[in-house]
């Protein structure tokens, strides 16, 4: 046996349960979550009442557990440190707003437009095209966090890395949106993203931050590390799998009533994630860049801030509209792709130098 295969045996068995089978997990959670959509209609319609700026505040809860044992591993002294590794940081500024966009726009239009032009309407191929073009000018902000976690990332250099993307965001989307769709008026959700970045990282930021000072101060450090992290292992999974019901339970409907349009926006959709990941991980390996802060910078760009593209959508087209659908199915594509690209990270990671103590 050689020694890569060693590495990858030792690493499988020393999986919980919840991680050893969690595509298995997923792909039954996503299931419950239509069922109950379906047969239960009062659960999400009594959920849906607790949202604002089209982000369900159930959900940011759930993404608080998820997020939560990642917070609480930032050292606020190292960050500056983190500001003073730019390779990593450049790396996912140039593939998020100078590579991704384009590439989604290129995708989703030669797909929807021209290769499954026989099965879409070329109206309804427009408005496909627009929920990934939304999709893809947004770069993931919450979930990002769960991905580091789930690659062993470095909290403190992601923490920075989705900061300053969102910072970039902020100005950044709505030319790059006017641009790509061809619009010369546009209105970003400013409450959805100043909410979604108050929710998913101010509050978690702030929790760990607190928690982690008092802990320290009053348990010790070896306390907290081999203790109290080590309690928190599944917090994240169990978070994800519940936000998963919650969020296909919303959108079970749209998705059995559509399943041939849902398969045809998810292909282009999937070779985009594995695009822009090969593109953001290569670059990564070219700039000799640490695994920790590799697989973060790579993952940003693959995954989407769906809460912003969804309620853009709507804002713009409409609850019913194609790109509202679009970006739906961008919810359903991207936590199975995403846990194929964290299998894929985790078993190269010998192909980098290892993470260093700040």
């Amino acid at each position: 046996m050689s020694q890569e295969e060693k590495e990858v045996k030792e690493e499988t068995e020393g999986l919980g349960f919840f991680e050893r089978y969690l595509t298995l997990w997923v792909a039954l959670c996503i299931a419950i979550g239509i069922a109950v959509g379906r047969l239960l209609p009062a659960v999400p319609d009594t959920l849906s009442k607790f949202e604002y700026a089209q982000v369900s505040i159930p959900v940011a809860i759930l993404i608080w557990f998820m997020i939560y044992p990642m917070m609480v591993q930032i050292d606020f002294g190292s960050i500056l440190e983190a500001g003073k590794r730019p390779k990593g940081l450049g790396l996912t500024l140039t593939v998020n707003w100078l590579i991704k966009p384009f590439t989604m726009a290129f995708f989703a239009w030669l797909f929807l437009k021209n290769i499954f032009g026989a099965f879409i309407t070329p109206e309804l191929a427009d408005q496909y095209i627009a929920g990934a073009i939304l999709l893809g000018t947004a770069p993931c902000t919450a979930m990002v966090f769960v991905w580091s976690y789930l690659t062993d990332g470095d909290a403190n250099y992601t923490l920075v890395q989705v900061a300053v993307n969102d910072l970039v965001l902020v100005f950044v989307y709505a030319p790059l949106v006017m641009l790509l769709l061809g619009v010369t008026d546009f209105s970003v959700p400013y409450d959805t993203v100043f909410l979604s970045v108050v929710l998913y990282i101010v509050i978690p930021l702030v929790a760990g931050y607190l928690s982690r000072k008092y802990l320290i101060k009053n348990k010790g450090v070896d306390w907290f590390e081999n203790v109290y992290l080590k309690s928190l292992d599944n917090f994240t999974i169990i978070g994800l799998l519940l936000t998963l019901i919650i969020l296909f339970s919303f959108q079970g409907d749209i998705i059995l009533n559509n399943p041939l349009d849902i398969l045809l926006i998810a292909i282009p959709l999937t070779i985009q994630t594995f695009f822009i990941f090969v593109i953001g991980y290569g670059g990564a390996k070219l700039l000799n860049l640490e695994h920790s802060v590799a697989a973060p910078a790579s993952m940003i760009g693959a995954s989407n801030f769906f809460e912003l593209a969804v309620a853009t959508a709507i804002s713009i087209f409409g609850l019913q509209s194609g790109a509202a659908l679009a970006t739906v199915v961008g919810v359903l594509v991207e936590v199975p792709v995403m846990l194929a690209l964290i299998k894929i990270a985790n078993r190269t990671k010998h192909w980098f130098p290892q993470k260093s103590k700040a």
